[in-house]
């Protein structure tokens, strides 16, 4: 059974630069079918660095955070208005107890 996975990926910029325009539909572009990827959130400023909110549908826990990880490393390794850009971490945040 199949679970929904909100991944943060958080990004070092380099020095003076900011997401380009459009982020969200950029690191969409490079999912490939099978990584189930259902949207993107973007948050440029958010203080620890911009940080991408991958919303999957994966298998586990793990499985999400390596989709999300490796689509962000392939845009940033490819997309020319992501040079300089580096993957620092791809984690769901756990949240103790019920909710």
């Amino acid at each position: 059974m199949d679970f929904m996975y909100l991944v943060h990926v958080r990004l070092r910029a380099p020095r003076g630069s900011r997401l380009p325009s459009g982020a969200a539909d950029i690191f969409a572009s490079y999912a490939r079918t099978g990584d189930f990827l259902e949207h993107i959130a973007v948050h440029p400023d958010a203080p620890a660095g911009p940080t991408l909110g991958y919303f999957v549908t994966a298998s586990s826990l793990a499985v999400a955070e390596d989709t999300a990880a490796r689509l962000s490393r392939r845009a940033v390794a490819e997309h020319p208005g992501l040079s300089g850009f580096v993957v620092v971490t791809s984690e769901v945040a756990l949240i103790p107890g019920p909710l």
